[in-house]
């Protein structure tokens, strides 16, 4: 029997791989999207070529009614089984001094209270205690958390420290409801986030100078993610696993 996933983000980079490899190894799909229908549509579209079930699902994590909808949507589905809570913006870099209190509140409105209610509402629905069937859930974290980010993401990077203190946290909180909590923290990855920020060559610049001397790709990290989300990953609950080539 498909078991039910929503990816928050799935219309672009990490959550896009993620959706794809998700449905080909058997999870119905919830691609949930914020402005792109168009990009979401095409992930849905392809999937269902390759013989797979999925769903578009719009919702901006950062308001709470979208979070809410989009899970209400989910529901229709059946119950929820896991749960990839990779939505997230960067911004132009610049050191902290220079940041704008417009931009940190995006930042951690997205980054933070998007990661908590979203988490929030897939704990509810998975718990034991709340009548769901268990299952797993990760965290799109980053290796920003550790490194910082200065002089460029000191935002982004304090908000990914965010999501490694709730995986450990909720992992504990979890592990007697029958969900596991992971993270996964990327390091430099070519996806278009980078443009987002202003950098669209910054994967592919920087990452000339980890020790596997390139880039990662979005499909490497969700492999890690299908993987924590599958049984064969069955003992393993509030780990941080860094995809960033030695970084």
């Amino acid at each position: 029997m498909s078991k039910n996933l929503l990816i928050t983000g799935a219309s672009r980079g990490i959550g896009r791989a993620t959706a794809l490899l998700a449905a080909a190894q058997g999870w119905t799909v919830g691609v949930n999207y914020r402005s792109d229908r168009a990009a979401a549509d095409e992930v849905v579209a392809q999937i269902h070529a390759a013989g797979g079930q999925a769903i578009a699902v719009q919702g901006d994590v950062a308001n709470e009614a979208d979070v809410l909808r989009l899970f209400e949507t989910m529901d229709t589905l059946g119950p929820l089984h896991g749960l990839v809570v990779n939505a997230g913006i960067v911004a132009p870099p610049m050191a902290l001094l220079e940041m704008s209190g417009e931009r940190l509140q995006r930042m951690f409105d997205v980054n933070v209270l998007g990661s908590y209610l979203t988490a929030r509402e897939g704990a509810r629905r998975m718990a034991l205690s709340r009548g769901g069937v268990g299952g797993s859930m990760v965290l799109v974290s980053s290796v920003a958390a550790s490194l910082g980010s200065p002089f460029e993401y000191v935002d982004y990077a304090g908000a990914k420290g965010a999501m490694d203190v709730l995986t450990r946290g909720l992992a504990k909180e979890l592990g007697g409801e029958g969900v596991r909590v992971n993270a996964v923290r990327p390091g430099l990855i070519d996806t278009d986030i980078h443009a987002s920020g202003g950098q669209p060559d910054r994967a592919e610049r920087l990452g000339k100078a980890t020790p596997l001397g390139r880039a990662g790709r979005a499909e490497e990290v969700a492999e890690a993610i299908v993987w924590l989300l599958d049984d064969k990953a069955s003992y393993t609950t509030g780990a941080l696993i860094d995809i960033a080539g030695g970084r």
